[in-house]
This record gives structure tokens, C-alpha cells and sequence, in this order.
């Protein structure tokens, strides 16, 4: 079965990026342009195998939504794609429970590779 990842960005034109790399490579892919709705896609019930948030977005960013979602699934990765490469941003993420950090832009096959690392059996 398909994985499926959550893509977290309020960038139409980076989640159109990031999902269509995704989906051509068989993964389902799930959006939400911001913390809060992905939040409430969440607390819905999906589950996805993967975050993918930026940091810096509207209503609720990428660092409170890792911190909310770590509450909801565990052992979820979660990856920042954000154009955020300072040292102390990156320790927050980690402090939050961000599984790894990309700093945009991060080419579709380096992408993939990182997922197949971070997502059993991807």
C-alpha cells in the first residue's frame, strides 16, 4: 500500500512542487496550507507516514505544529522543508520533535532519498 505524506505549506506553488515529485514517485500525497489545518486533518484521524512543514506559515507554524503532532502520533517523522537554516531555529525544531531539517530548495531526488531514509519501508 501506498504511504502517505502530509505536505504542510502555505507556498501553493511548493506544495504543487513537492506533491507532484511525490506522487509520481507512488506515494498518496495530503495538504494543508497551514499548522491549524493540518492539525485538524489530523485530530480527524489521519495518519499520515510522513510531515513535510515549513516553519514560517500563517495561524499556526511549523514549529508549534510538530510540537502539536508529536502529542498526536509519536513515532511519526517529521521533516522541515523551510528556507530557515540557522543553527538555534534548527535546535528549536529538534527541541520540538522534527526528525530532520531541509532548507529549500531540496532537489526531487534528494527529496526522495532523505524519505527512504526517515519512512520504514518507503
Amino acid at each position: 500500500m501506498a504511504k502517505t505524506i502530509l505536505i504542510v505549506d502555505d507556498s501553493a506553488t511548493m506544495v504543487m512542487s513537492v506533491k507532484g515529485t511525490l506522487e509520481m514517485a507512488g506515494y498518496k500525497v495530503e495538504t494543508a496550507s497551514d499548522g491549524v489545518k493540518a492539525l485538524a486533518k489530523l485530530t480527524a484521524g489521519l495518519k499520515p507516514d510522513l510531515i513535510i512543514t515549513d516553519i514560517n506559515m500563517p495561524n499556526m507554524g511549523g514549529l508549534e505544529l510538530i510540537k502539536k503532532a508529536r502529542a498526536i502520533l509519536r513515532f511519526t517523522p517529521i521533516l522541515t522543508l523551510t528556507t530557515e537554516s540557522q543553527v538555534g531555529m534548527r535546535e528549536e525544531g529538534k527541541k520540538a520533535g522534527a526528525t530532520g531539517w531541509l532548507v529549500k530548495p531540496v532537489g526531487g531526488t534528494d527529496l526522495l532519498k532523505i524519505i527512504k531514509q526517515v519512512v520504514p519501508g518507503a
